[in-house]
């Protein structure tokens, strides 16, 4: 599934795919949750979803701004933002740690599922966005 909304600036796309993502993540969730199979869910998980899209999406929006300012930076730029992104997540795992949560297995299988959710939607938004310009 590819949106292609001429006019709109690339920042206003990439926001509408993480609440795509977002959505469709929380929907999944809710099901499991809900309905499926519920003690697979921490209680913690809406808290994981809300940091993931947060975190990538400030990330994501700061990428394309200086992409924009610096295109033959690119790779560097791509990755300091994985690497902002990674030490955000373990800073994350590390103060849910101190802080005691309860089941901290099923706490860390859900972040690392939800962790690479959006992974796969970071690498699939940069293979996008180098296809045209390798042409």
């Amino acid at each position: 599934m590819r949106l292609h909304l001429k006019g709109m600036s690339s920042i206003k796309i990439f926001t509408i795919r993480i609440l795509l993502l977002t959505l469709i993540l929380g929907g999944i969730i809710y099901a499991f949750q809900n309905y499926i199979q519920p003690a697979w869910i921490h209680d913690s998980i809406w808290k994981i979803l809300s940091f993931f899209a947060l975190l990538t999406w400030v990330t994501g929006t700061f990428v394309h701004y200086l992409i924009k300012l610096s295109k033959e930076n690119s790779p560097n730029i791509l990755l300091g933002a994985t690497a902002i992104r990674f030490l955000a997540s373990l800073g994350f795992i590390v103060i849910y740690l101190f802080l005691d949560v309860e089941n901290i297995i099923l706490f860390v299988i859900n972040f690392f599922i939800i962790y690479l959710f959006y992974l796969i939607f970071d690498i699939y938004g940069l293979i996008a966005n180098l296809r045209p310009h390798s042409k």
